[in-house]
């Protein structure tokens, strides 16, 4: 496939996750978050296999490559949604959405910690104008110490994630990134549901009451965002790598605030705007993509004036 094709995938991946932060918004009103987010991704779990048994490439891992699934499963799945759903319970959408764009940034300094790729200045400048701007829109004027924690659990949630595919760039080798998210989905519903179990008891009674919105906005969030949404992300990731899909979750918290505004009435200041800007700033840096265009803009001169 065209790395144009793959980048266009990206960019419907990132509106599909940014519109999920307000529907896990909305859905966690009605019923208990980790409970819904359970059950959710194992619907996902359930499609993806659904898909790739149509497509005709699902097939059982190798006990190597379930050590892979189990490490992603604990960290795609049951650390990163447990605390999203956690953190959105007592902070903005805006907020939550606004964290979720470090995405990049951890990426890039992951891929150089396990995969031995080493950042550049530009890209540790990016570091630092990226926790800039997520102090200014999230910390700066905020007032509560529950904002403040949802805010941390929403950061643990990113980081999880960003670890996870690194060891869906090292599984990639041999097992096809469609067919680890599947497992990977279907191992870690069973444990947010064991969790849910625990810290919400009685809450899949509550599943009962919903209204016929919920339920749509919950087939939405469980088909499009969460199962076709990492399943193309993280083939993504096996194709152009993770630092270089990882330039596109800059999209994210853009659509996140956008739809947060529309859809639940959030109010954008003028600090979540800023520290939106400071994101950009630092995922263009962090991932690399300002220095790729500064060689390239480099190189053109070099040719025109040669």
């Amino acid at each position: 496939m065209s790395r144009a094709k793959i980048y266009w995938m990206l960019v419907g991946v990132m509106f599909a996750w940014g519109a999920n932060v307000p529907m896990l918004k909305f859905i966690g009103t009605h019923v208990p978050p980790v409970t819904v987010t359970g059950i959710r991704i194992l619907m996902a779990s359930l499609a993806v296999f659904l898909i790739l048994k149509f497509l005709k490439i699902l097939r059982l891992p190798t006990k190597r490559e379930w050590k892979y699934i189990l490490v992603g499963s604990l960290t795609n799945v049951l650390l990163h949604h447990l605390f999203l759903n956690l953190g959105l319970a007592v902070t903005s959408a805006t907020s939550g959405g606004l964290i979720l764009g470090m995405g990049p940034i951890l990426t890039a300094i992951s891929a150089a910690i396990f995969l031995k790729y080493f950042p550049s200045k530009l890209q540790w400048l990016g570091l630092l104008l990226g926790i800039s701007g997520v102090t200014i829109a999230v910390l700066v004027g905020s007032t509560g110490l529950d904002t403040n924690i949802g805010d941390l659990y929403i950061f643990i949630s990113i980081l999880s994630q960003v670890l996870s595919y690194m060891v869906v760039v090292k599984a990639a080798r041999t097992l096809d990134p469609r067919v680890m998210t599947a497992y990977m989905m279907g191992v870690g519903s069973i444990g947010l549901i064991i969790t849910s179990l625990i810290l919400e008891p009685g809450g899949m009674v509550e599943f009962l009451d919903a209204p016929p919105m919920f339920w749509l906005i919950f087939l939405a969030s469980g088909l499009i965002s969460t199962a076709l949404g990492h399943m193309i992300y993280n083939y993504a990731i096996g194709q152009a790598g993770a630092t270089q899909s990882a330039i596109f979750m800059n999209l994210n918290p853009l659509f996140a605030m956008i739809l947060s505004s529309i859809f639940l009435g959030e109010i954008l200041t003028i600090r979540h705007i800023v520290g939106f800007l400071f994101i950009v700033a630092g995922v263009m840096l962090g991932s690399g993509a300002a220095e790729d265009l500064y060689k390239k803009h480099k190189a053109k001169r070099t040719t025109s004036v040669v």
